[in-house]
This record gives C-alpha cells, structure tokens and sequence, in this order.
C-alpha cells in the first residue's frame, strides 16, 4: 500500500470525526440546555434512564458525550450510579443505529445533506444555522465513509493483507486485540466496524474473524473515556470502568460461541454488511437486557472497587477536583459547571482564612493566624487552575453564552483573589506581629473586627449562592453591604479619637503615665485591620456583582450589574486580570 493512499485513508478516518464533530456541536448549541433538562428529568427508573442514553446518542452520534453529560449530573448528586449505567448501556445501543443506517448503500445523498446544511447555516440565525451544521457533519460522514471504502477496496484481494488477515482466522483473541487498538487509535467504532464490513464483504475475512473484530471495536470505543477521562473524580472513573468492564466480559464470554453465532447469523442474513451490522446491534442489546435487573449489584461492586477518596481535599486543597479537560470539547456546559464548583470552593477557602485569622486575634500565638498563609496559596494554585481550564474553551463548540458564562466565571475568580491577596499579605502579617509583640486587642476594640468577620463569613456564602445561580433578588444583594462595613470603620475611628480627647483631659490618665504609645498603636492595629477587612468586602461585593445566571435566571431581571470597583492604588495582586477589566465603582 502506498504512502499515499494511507494517507488518504486517514484523511478519509479525520473526516470522519470531523463529521461526528459538527453533528455533536451542532446538535449541543441548538439544544444542548434542553438535552441536559430532559435527561435530568427522563431519570426515574433504568428503563426510561436505558431509552434516554439511546436517544440521546442517536442524536448526538457519540456515546461518550452521552456519558460526560451523565457524569456531570452523577457529581452534582443528580444521580445514582445504577441508572447512570444504565444510561451507558442505552448509549452503547444507540451508537450501533449509524451503522445500521450505513449497513445500506445511503452515501447518494451526502451531498444533499451538505447542501441543505450550508443554505441553513448561512441563511439562518440562532438554532437553524446549529442545525445547518448538524446536515454538514451528517453529510461528512456519509462522504468520508464512501471515500475510506472506495480507497480501500482496491487493496481487498491483495495476497500481503489477505496474509495478515488469515493468519488471526481461529485466534478470535488476537482479533479482538486488533478491533479494540484500530478502534482506541481511531477514536471512533463506526471506522472500524465499516472497515471490518468491508472485509467482510469482499470475502478477504470470514464472518466469524469479522464478528471478534466487531467485539473488539466496542471494547476500544470504551477504553477512550477511561483513558482521557478525568483520574480524580470517583463518579467518573466509575461510569466508565463500568462501561469497559461490562463490554470485555461480555466479549470474552462471546468467545468460545463465535463459530456458532456466525453460522446462525450466516443462515439469517445472506448479506455480510447486514450480518455485521446486526451482530454489532444485537451485542449490545444484550449486554443491556443481561445487566438491567442486576445494575443495583453491579453498582455496588464498583463503589467497593473504586471508594471515595478519604482525605484529598484535605491533604491537598488547591488541587483541583472537578476539572475535566475531556469536556472542554465534549460538554462545554458541563465544563462551565465543573468550573463553577472549583470557583465554589475558593469561597471555602477565603473562609477558612478568615476563621484562621479569627482565632489569631485571640491568643499570641502567631502560627494560629499563619494557618491561613497554606490556604491562600492553595486559594492562587486553584485560581490558576480555573484560568487554564476555561482558556481551553473552544468558541467554535461553546456557544456565546457559554463563553460569556466562562468570562464571568473568571472575573469571580479575579476577584475571591484579590481579596486573598489582602488576607494573606496585609491582615495576616499584622495579625502574626500582634501576636509577637504579646499584643490582644481589648474586648471594646476586639469586637468591631469580629463583627465585620461574621459579615464577610456571611457574605460569602451569599456570593456562593449567586454563584450557583439561585439568587433572584433584583439587585445585588451585597450592595447594601458596603454601607455596613464603611459604618463600623467611621465609628471605630470616632470611638479612637474620643478615647485620645478623654485621656488627654483626665488626671493620672494613660498619657500621663507614659502609656499613651501603647495604647495608640492597639488603636491603630484595630483600624488597620477593619480597614483591610472593608477591603475584602469590597471584591466580594463586586465577585457577586457578575451576571453569573443564565438568561432563564437573570439575578438582575432587567438591570445591569453594578460595575466591579478597581483594586485600590498599590494593593498587591496575584493574579491576571480577567477577561472582563474591572472598573471603577
């Protein structure tokens, strides 16, 4: 085989995946919010959760984007693991029907697909021009496929590959291998299993050779999400491992019943395209009717094999949890989602720093207060692995929306950094220099400072709430807040200089005695810090300012968002700007 030609065929296997790209975008951006809400819904029992998965990747033409949208709804607690698998096993049957449909010479009308994708891409607007680009993709497929059979058929009957091909007759194992590592290379099943139906067909294969390299195609197809999918989410792991397990022992209990299924299956159905096919259909459909009624056992054998981590989080908060990078291009939603439960944890973290300082202010032990100096970097380690997570975005698979949601999503996390930077290298050091100078503030200072605390403590946890998308108030429902934070300064301030003017006019008070250094310098530790927790309170403030709810669930129903104020002159900064800049407030 010429250099060329393989390069043609792997053109022909690019195209391919490049037509499964567009329908799967396409099909995501006219209705991928719907997609999502029905299958939350069509979730109550497996045999709805089995239809759903079929449907689904029927429309979708891709069985794993079909799984990263289950796991997306199985971290957030939407979901058990048993009707997750069994959305899998619908999944798996419904990648067999574009094989069925290709089992039938369709390819005449490719280039009708392509061109009624074009008109509606260019001549429409919204989720026509989406379905334009679901015609095209359609019609890519229906190309490539014909392209990749014409460029293989030549090469059918030549005595080098009929060789290579006769030597795995009666070593079904070896065959299998082979299905499972053209279909892993490939990244996609329908290549391998039209390339085995045109070997198949041409009699270079006999049917039961071509029925273990169908076996092994759906095993390969299953190694991909467990090979890119993400190592540190259980409920991930779980769905896929699940999958392959399923898949590989139902192939291997296939194994010694080969000769005999090909010889049923030969009687069938005279055409060997249609006996591919059909095998390939039927073996899924049943591994999903064996494994219905025991996905309860089965589910809790994956729970046993592959437990909750106990103490990730703990031994290491700054890594990332839910980051995903396979649904940057498969699920770009459920990418967004995975990114809002990483920024919902860095309002975790600013709170553990907050209590950590907290507890600093009441003994002199400086390490109570330098607690929080670990989190903050964990908060600047995370930050930056949201950063690079939402870079990935592909605006050609996310919609505007959606990429709008990410650069808020950003902008949050500017912002819950800026005020860890204020924590960790203004509050803290004082905190720490109190501590060693054996200074605790008095109750009367004490208490303005643990005040403003408990509101920033609350504040955040209203931050997270709009975060979320739950807040429906019609304004910013911290911007009251400012006016609080401001009202204890001015009357820490107030209270300071009466104090002083007290002193100042008493016999044989502090300032007569020598003391009054030491009293002006608690003073001016009190004032600093609530001047610095005002601060952070403001980037909280303007953190929940964003838009961050989508149209159905605008937090600002008609208003624009207040504008987010500027990190004042000099304060330090860890952090890029976002994508949208701060302004002044």
């Amino acid at each position: 085989m010429e250099l060329l030609t393989l390069i043609d065929l792997a053109g022909s296997v690019a195209l391919l995946l490049w037509g499964v790209h567009m329908v799967q975008t396409g099909v995501q951006r006219a209705c991928g919010a719907r997609l999502n809400s029905l299958l939350a819904r069509m979730l109550g029992n497996r045999f709805q959760a089995f239809l759903t998965g079929l449907g689904i990747t029927a429309i979708l033409q891709s069985s794993t984007a079909t799984g990263l949208m289950i796991t997306g709804l199985a971290a957030r607690g939407q979901l058990d693991l048993a009707p997750a698998l069994a959305v899998m096993l619908g999944a798996n049957v419904g990648t067999t029907l574009i094989v069925q449909l290709l089992s039938f010479d369709v390819s005449s009308i490719a280039p009708a697909f392509v061109l009624t994708g074009v008109i509606l891409f260019r001549r429409s607007q919204g989720a026509w021009r989406d379905s334009g680009r679901v015609f095209i993709g359609l019609g890519l497929i229906l190309l490539s496929l014909r392209q990749f059979l014409m460029l293989l058929s030549p090469y059918t009957h030549k005595p080098e590959l009929t060789a290579v091909l006769a030597s795995m007759n009666s070593h079904d194992l070896a065959a299998i291998l082979l299905g499972a590592a053209i279909t892993w290379i490939s990244h996609s099943s329908v290549a391998t299993v039209m390339l085995v139906t045109t070997f198949a067909t041409s009699g270079t294969i006999p049917l039961e050779t071509a029925l273990a390299l169908v076996l092994g195609a759906n095993i390969g197809t299953s190694i991909n999400p467990v090979m890119e999918g993400s190592r540190t989410d259980p409920t991930a792991r779980r769905i896929s491992m699940g999958n392959l397990l399923v898949r590989c022992v139902g192939a291997l209990v296939l194994v010694p019943a080969l000769p005999f299924i090909s010889a049923l299956m030969a009687r069938l159905e005279p055409d060997a395209a249609r006996q591919v096919a059909d095998f390939h259909t039927l073996f899924n459909v049943g591994l999903a009717v064996m494994m219905m009624p025991a996905l309860t056992q089965y589910a809790r054998l994956m729970l046993r094999l592959i437990p909750n981590p106990q103490e990730s989080q703990q031994s290491s908060p700054g890594k990332p949890l839910y980051l995903d990078r396979l649904l940057l291009d498969k699920a770009p939603q459920l990418a967004i989602g995975s990114a809002t439960r990483e920024a919902m944890r860095l309002c975790d973290l600013l709170g553990a720093m907050l209590s950590a300082m907290k507890d600093g202010l009441r003994t002199t032990d400086p390490n109570k207060a330098g607690a929080a100096r670990p989190l903050g970097n964990a908060m600047e380690d995370l930050g930056a692995a949201i950063r690079s997570y939402l870079a990935g975005l592909d605006p050609d698979t996310a919609s505007q929306p959606e990429m709008e949601r990410a650069e808020d999503i950003l902008a949050f996390c500017t912002q819950m950094l800026h005020a860890e930077d204020i924590v960790e290298r203004s509050i803290v050091p004082m905190v720490q220099k109190m501590a060693r100078q054996r200074i605790v503030l008095p109750p009367d200072l004490l208490r303005p400072v643990l005040s403003m605390t408990q509101q920033l403590s609350h504040n955040l946890n209203i931050c997270a709430t709009v975060l979320l998308g739950r807040q429906t108030q019609e304004n910013n429902p911290l911007s009251g807040q400012k006016d609080f934070f401001r009202d204890v300064e001015i009357e820490a301030t107030a209270a300071y200089f009466e104090r002083l003017r007290n002193q100042s006019t008493e016999p044989g008070s502090a300032l007569e005695q020598g003391d009054a250094a030491l009293v002006g310098e608690t003073a001016t530790y009190q004032l600093t810090l609530l001047r610095d927790l005002r601060r952070v309170n403001t980037h909280i403030v303007a953190a929940a300012s964003y838009p961050l709810v989508t149209e159905d669930e605008q937090l600002f129903l008609g208003k624009e968002a207040p504008n987010a104020p500027a990190p004042s002159a000099g304060e330090p900064s860890s952090v890029a700007p976002s994508i949208k800049a701060d302004t002044e407030s």
